[in-house]
């Protein structure tokens, strides 16, 4: 009972973090190196997903550093958590390139997306990226020499928050993590404010785009003031360490 519970545990577990580990987890029962078939079904998984997901309607965004857009960390693509639909990718697209315009040598760094597969599929733990219609963007980020392509405070792109004033109260309950023990450990980096305001318009005047989540004290002080730009609510997760952007 102890076995079949663990087996169950992990199956779960790595269903509810990746989508096709479990998959992955049952193949590798059936065999006594289940640690090595499990990490090679896993990648045969998941590199099928790339051609498979678009099929039904999802599309990975890049992986490679090479391109103006791509996937913050390789966690992201390890995990699958980096697909959308297509108009989603395709906004994205034209955000990267316009930021590239703007400003020279300017990458535009994506965090958590969906799965590739199964419209209503939870993505934990965000509320509402079950779909492929939403996507979060990591800040641009700066140091005291200027603009650092590439780059961002904490190494998965959140949790490193820009703290402001705030109408939530602590008492509630909320996914609003403060985890000020953590923030200790980032680097001295602020967001760059014109690469945050002109991202912020241009997504604010993309018809494509129909919400934009980011704390209100950042919407000040960026001085973009749009009626897509919304406060995602007391009980979310803060949304002053990325921008959240989602289709109408």
């Amino acid at each position: 009972m102890i076995k079949i519970t663990f087996h169950l545990f992990i199956f779960i577990f790595l269903t509810l973090i990746s989508q096709l580990g479990g998959i992955a987890w049952l193949i590798a029962m059936l065999f006594r190196r289940r640690l090595l078939v499990f990490l090679a079904a896993y990648s045969v998984l998941s590199f099928a997903a790339l051609w498979v997901a678009p099929i039904f309607g999802r599309e990975p965004i890049s992986c490679s550093a090479s391109e103006p857009l791509h996937m913050q960390s390789p966690i992201y693509c390890v995990l699958n958590r980096q697909y959308v639909v297509p108009e989603l990718k395709a906004t994205m697209q034209d955000l990267a390139k316009e930021m590239q315009n703007e400003f020279q040598n300017t990458t535009t760094l994506l965090l958590d997306a969906n799965f590739p597969f199964i419209t209503g599929f939870p993505l934990l733990p965000h509320l509402s990226h079950n779909d492929g219609r939403k996507v979060d963007i990591a800040f641009y980020y700066q140091n005291e020499d200027g603009y650092l392509p590439e780059r961002t405070r904490s190494p998965i792109g959140y949790f490193a928050f820009e703290d402001g004033p705030t109408s939530c109260s602590e008492k509630l309950l909320t996914l609003r993590w403060d985890l000020v023990w953590l923030q200790r450990f980032w680097p001295n980096l602020t967001p760059e404010p014109k690469r945050m305001t002109a991202a912020l318009k241009w997504l604010s005047g993309e018809d494509r785009i129909g919400k934009i989540f980011i704390e209100p004290h950042l919407v000040e002080k960026f001085a973009v003031h749009s009626s897509k730009i919304k406060f995602q609510g007391c009980r979310a997760a803060r949304h002053d360490d990325h921008i959240h952007v989602q289709l109408p």
